[in-house]
């Protein structure tokens, strides 16, 4: 029954394509969107922002370097987020609903507006605990979105951006080598510093050390890591 069911949508197809147009327009308009999927993201932040830093890989659909500015629709739940992120520093993930990542991208045709996640307690594929189910995800602010350059390259120096301009900030590192890392480092800092980007000289795959960082940013001093991996940007 099955074999006969798709037999009859295939002659169906078939015959409503009166010309090689009709059937290639039927078939790009079926054809899903290749930046759709889950897109897992690290959430960090505090009282004066949160953000959340797509996972990247270097293969459809997560091919993109992605850093939003957000905030949760339920001001509750809003205000106990930031709380515990300003705590101590430590790995928060995002399980989100599928959505696609284009949509966050400059120029957009419709660009997204909120979506719905899990906030999660440590790494959402390695036993994190759902700490908030099914929470709205405003997106406030695109802050970073880059194609990510699949050729074998390899950079002396890496390049970190840093995020808030209070006591308390982050440096995500950009991703511009293949193989690479992801990097985010909370840092305290003079609330009039600069809130410049730093470069360092890179290690290879190592973590950048904290002395460098701080170095490169006078007067500011490593809070501590709060994301670093290497297995997906291989």
């Amino acid at each position: 029954m099955r074999r006969l069911a798709s037999m009859a949508g295939a002659g169906a197809f078939a015959f409503a394509c009166t010309s090689a147009f009709a059937c290639t327009s039927a078939a790009t308009a079926a054809a899903p969107n290749p930046s759709f999927g889950q897109h897992g993201m690290a959430l960090f932040g505090g009282p004066d922002a949160l953000y959340v830093s797509h996972l990247p890989m270097f293969h459809a659909p997560h091919d993109a370097q992605v850093v939003l500015r957000v905030r949760l629709a339920d001001p509750a739940q809003d205000a106990a987020l930031r709380r515990r992120l300003a705590a101590r520093t430590t790995l928060w993930t995002v399980a989100p609903e599928k959505f696609e990542l284009d949509r966050l991208a400059p120029g957009a045709g419709k660009p997204l507006a909120s979506f719905k996640a899990d906030l999660v307690l440590g790494h959402f594929e390695q036993d994190g605990s759902t700490e908030f189910k099914e929470a709205t995800v405003v997106v406030e602010r695109v802050l970073m979105y880059r194609r990510l350059d699949p050729q074998q390259r390899v950079a002396t120096r890496a390049r970190y951006v840093q995020l808030g301009g209070g006591a308390r900030r982050f440096l995500v590192k950009e991703i511009d080598s293949r193989p690479d890392f992801d990097h985010i480092v909370a840092i305290r800092s003079a609330a009039g510093a600069p809130t410049g980007p730093a470069s360092v000289p890179k290690l290879a795959l190592r973590e950048t050390p904290a002395a460098a960082l701080e170095r490169a940013l006078p007067g500011a001093s490593v809070a501590g890591t709060v994301y670093f991996y290497t297995a997906d940007l291989k």
